[in-house]
C-alpha cells in the first residue's frame, strides 16, 4: 500500500484526499487552519496542522511513500525549509501543483501554443525558483504538473467578474483582452491527471495541464454567463488583448490521458455547485 501525504486541503487537496483514501492508499492530509481539517476527518482521513512559513515543520506529515504539494506560497525561503525536512523523510517522489503562469502572455494572440519545451517563455519569477529547488534534489524526484485556470464545483467562471454593489445589486466588472483565448482545466480533470502521474509511476517531468479547446475570452465568458443565468457580461473594447495557448499534447500523449470535460463552451457537461 502506497503512503500518500497531501500538503493543503482546500478546492483541489481534499477532493484528491477522498479519492486516493477510497481506493486504499493510505493518506494524510495538512492544512494551516483546525476549520478547514474539519471535514478531512469526519471522511476518516489523518490530519495535520501545518504551516510552511512557521520555523518548526513536524515531521509526522512526511513519513510517507509520495507528497503531493498543493499549496499556494511562494515563499522561496520556507519551500527551502521544506525541502530540507523532505529530504531527512522516506518521501521517495513529489508531485508539485504549479501554474501556467510561470510562461508569459504575448502580443501575437496567433503565436505557437506553449510546450513544456519552451524555456525562453517561462518568466523568473518565485513559482519557477520553487519549481527548481524541487527539481534540483537529489533525495526525491519530483514531477511537476502547471495547471492553467481552475474550474469546477465552487469555481463558477461566470462568478470571476460578478460583484455586488452596496445595496446588494449584482453586476459585471468589464472583462479585459477579450479577444485572448482562455487556457482552463476543470477539477475533475485535475484530479485524474494527478492519479494518472502516481499511478503510472512518471516521475521527473514536467506537465502543462489545460483542456484542449481555447475559445476566445469573449465566447467563454459569454457562455459562462448565459449558464449562470440572465447575467450579460461586459467587455472592455480594447483591440490590444495579449495572452498565450498552452499545449497539452505531452500530457495526453506521455500519460495517454483522455480528459474529461474538453469543450471549455459545454458547460451543460460540467459539474458546479
Amino acid at each position: 500500500m502506497k503512503r500518500i501525504s497531501i500538503l493543503g486541503s482546500g478546492w483541489l487537496g481534499f477532493p484528491l484526499a477522498l479519492a486516493f483514501h477510497k481506493q486504499g492508499f493510505q493518506v494524510k492530509a495538512s492544512s494551516r487552519t483546525d476549520k478547514r481539517l474539519s471535514p478531512v476527518k469526519k471522511a476518516g482521513i489523518e490530519t495535520h496542522l501545518l504551516d510552511i512559513e512557521e520555523s518548526q515543520i513536524s515531521t509526522d506529515f512526511f513519513q510517507a511513500d509520495i507528497l503531493i504539494v498543493n499549496i499556494t506560497s511562494k515563499n522561496v525561503e520556507a519551500f527551502q525549509r521544506l525541502i530540507a525536512v523532505i529530504e531527512q523523510s522516506t518521501i521517495q517522489h513529489v508531485v508539485f501543483i504549479s501554474s501556467t503562469s510561470v510562461y508569459a502572455n504575448s502580443k501575437n494572440l496567433h503565436s505557437a501554443s506553449v510546450t513544456e519545451e519552451d524555456h525562453q517563455q517561462l518568466i523568473n519569477c518565485p513559482l519557477l525558483k520553487i519549481e527548481r529547488l524541487f527539481q534540483a534534489s537529489s533525495q526525491f524526484t519530483t514531477t511537476i504538473i502547471r495547471f492553467a485556470g481552475l474550474i469546477g464545483y465552487q469555481r463558477h467562471p461566470g462568478r470571476f467578474f460578478l460583484a455586488t454593489t452596496e445595496h446588494d445589486e449584482v453586476y459585471c466588472k468589464t472583462i479585459k483582452n477579450p479577444d485572448a483565448c482562455v487556457n482552463m482545466i476543470h477539477r475533475d480533470d485535475c484530479l485524474g491527471l494527478i492519479e494518472a502521474v502516481i499511478k503510472n509511476n512518471v516521475w521527473g517531468e514536467v506537465f502543462n495541464a489545460c483542456a484542449t479547446s481555447h475559445p476566445a475570452r469573449r465566447d467563454f465568458y459569454q457562455a459562462a454567463m448565459k449558464h449562470l443565468g440572465d447575467f450579460d457580461p461586459i467587455f472592455s473594447g480594447q483591440t490590444d488583448s495579449v495572452g498565450k495557448v498552452i499545449s497539452n499534447e505531452k500530457i495526453k500523449e506521455q500519460l495517454n490521458y483522455s480528459f474529461i470535460y474538453d469543450d471549455l463552451l459545454n458547460f451543460k457537461s460540467m459539474p458546479f455547485n
